[in-house]
């Protein structure tokens, strides 16, 4: 009996505790904490969220491509068709404070769902409007609606994996859940450049592309909606977990807008985003004053995003084993900022395309790789806020500093009366000052970075504490050791 009493006196401050380091975990609760777990499911989680990602990328990026015969075949101007990929943009930034509520609020599942639904909507309302209608004059209108469902569900999906990471993986993989979860985008982007140009060999082609877009949402619809059982595992596999989102939500946005850590993050890697929009919206235009063909600015792009890839999965195994976020994310930053600055020199240069394809990659491979490692650092500097908010409003600043690079780089280049070895046809841009000024924004926000930023490991930190007296109250009573366990619902 004296035993028997001693370990409930165990398990009561061992409660007491838990309640200190994640604040509002309600008592019912923490017993959970004894025993971590984490679920076979999370892999089925994870791969529903990637396909997801992939798919809405497709359908975002699925007329650029073929943007000629798109408009031959919709019967409107390049001005048009290029809206089918703004409207993503512009839809993206009043939905992201409402897609970070729903993730923290309503809940993991209900937001994929969502968001699965409003992409096969979207993708076959686009087959549809092409398709079907018997009016030329209705497919646009009717493909811009299906692009603007699809765009609305984007925000819904490309917030997620931070959020999936924290509640169904463990410590030591959620930089790598969350980086497999993340570069599902850029994917998607490149099978759009490699699939549309390959399935269009003509305007009646349009059709068919859509279609074969249409029927893969369909079916991670029905994974999403039938294999999604729940927001999270019965058990966290991490002390974080329990507490994900504990914040509320307008609580969160104001402790985001009074850490200093955070806002250096937001503005600096917001600027990082801004400077890879940039460079795969202005590519082709780049490259074709200096003779390159769409060609080989397509083969850059893929090189891009190729190489930011493997460096994602990289960068993503070193940091979950080492954790140093901040440092990973410092040098990283300042090489992509250094590659930026290569290619507005390289790119002026004529034939010299290994020297462009070299750089394009290194681009990429720094670049890309630390999205998923910032949207865990922005979780580390914010906890107990919630992922989805934390990450979103990264995001945001994303969207808003790409759309006013953009306009900014448009303004700056300058018609060129001639330019003998340009292959863009009758507008001609020069695009020297544009560039230099795009580097030079990549090197300051870079060093603000790299001099101002710091902070704890708030996610962590808790996490220490919660496992050290887990584990003091395990040796004083025999219990099962964190494992992997098989989900009820399975």
């Amino acid at each position: 009996m004296e035993g028997g009493d001693e370990n409930q006196e165990n398990r009561a401050e061992v409660q007491t505790v838990f309640a200190g380091v994640i604040p509002g975990l309600p008592n019912t609760e923490l017993k959970k904490l004894l025993s971590f777990k984490v679920y076979k499911r999370r892999w089925f989680v994870l791969v529903v969220l990637c396909l997801l990602n992939c798919s809405n990328a497709t359908l975002w990026l699925s007329f650029a491509p073929v943007a000629d015969q798109s408009a031959r075949y919709l019967q409107v101007g390049l001005e048009q068709v290029n809206w089918l990929s703004i409207i993503y943009m512009i839809v993206a930034i009043p939905l992201s404070f409402a897609t970070s509520w729903m993730l923290d609020v309503l809940g993991l599942r209900i937001t994929l769902i969502l968001g699965a639904w409003l992409n096969m909507f979207g993708a076959l309302v686009r087959f549809l409007g092409t398709g079907i209608a018997t009016d030329p004059a209705a497919r646009f209108p009717l493909v811009m609606f299906g692009q603007t469902l699809a765009a609305i569900a984007q925000p819904l999906v490309i917030f997620t994996p931070a959020k999936m990471a924290a509640l169904w993986f463990p410590d030591n993989q959620r930089a790598t859940a969350n980086t497999i979860a993340s570069m599902a985008n850029p994917l998607g982007m490149l099978l759009a450049s490699i699939l549309s140009p390959w399935m269009t060999q003509t305007t009646g082609d349009i059709p068919d592309l859509l279609l074969a877009y249409a029927v893969p949402a369909c079916i991670i619809c029905f994974l999403a909606t039938v294999g999604l059982r729940s927001s999270s595992p019965p058990t966290p596999p991490s002390a974080s977990a329990e507490s994900s989102g504990s914040e509320p939500f307008v609580q969160g946005i104001k402790l985001l807008l009074n850490n200093r850590a955070y806002l250096v993050l937001m503005l600096c890697f917001g600027s990082g985003i801004a400077a890879f929009t940039c460079f795969s919206t202005l590519l082709e235009q780049i490259l074709c004053v200096q003779g390159y063909s769409n060609e080989f600015a397509g083969l850059c792009g893929a090189l891009f995003i190729v190489f930011g890839i493997v460096g994602a999965g990289a960068l993503g195994l070193i940091v979950d084993k080492t954790k140093k976020f901040i440092e990973a994310t410092k040098i990283n930053l300042s090489l992509s900022a250094v590659a930026c600055i290569a290619f507005s020199v390289v790119s002026l240069m004529p034939q010299q395309k290994v020297a462009v394809a070299v750089v394009c990659s290194l681009f990429g491979f720094f670049g890309f790789s630390i999205y998923p490692v910032v949207m865990e650092l922005a979780v580390e500097c914010t906890y107990p806020v919630g992922e989805a908010t934390s990450s979103g409003l990264i995001f945001v600043s994303g969207q808003v500093q790409s759309f006013l690079y953009i306009v900014l780089l448009q303004a700056l280049s300058k018609r060129l009366a001639d330019s003998p070895l340009s292959t863009c046809g009758d507008a001609v841009l020069s695009w020297k000052v544009p560039m230099l000024v795009l580097g030079g924004l990549t090197c300051v926000f870079s060093c603000v970075f790299v001099l101002f930023f710091n902070t704890r490991y708030r996610r962590l930190e808790a996490e220490e504490q919660a496992t050290y007296r887990t584990n003091t109250i395990n040796s004083s009573t025999p219990e099962s050791t964190p494992s992997e366990g098989k989900d009820p619902t399975d």
